[in-house]
């Protein structure tokens, strides 16, 4: 079963975590950091890159461990 995308906020910094590949032998995810800013409804993109599934979730583990938290989509 393929999981739904997740995001994280810190202050303005945002990192949404996107299924790209999910199948049994390989399951990949997109992260796509961003940054909020005063005067745009958009955030600014900033980086985007693929990690296998254990690699993301150990980065949002870390994440959450910083005082990261979970909110909804934003872009």
């Amino acid at each position: 079963m393929t999981p739904k995308e997740g995001w994280l906020i810190h202050g303005r910094q945002v990192l949404r975590f996107r299924p790209t590949r999910w199948e049994h032998w390989i399951q990949l995810l997109e992260i796509t950091s961003g940054e909020l800013l005063p005067d745009q409804e958009i955030p600014l993109l900033k980086s985007r890159r693929e990690l296998s599934r254990a690699e993301a979730l150990k980065l949002w583990g870390e994440k959450r461990q910083a005082g990261w938290t979970p909110c909804g989509p934003k872009w």
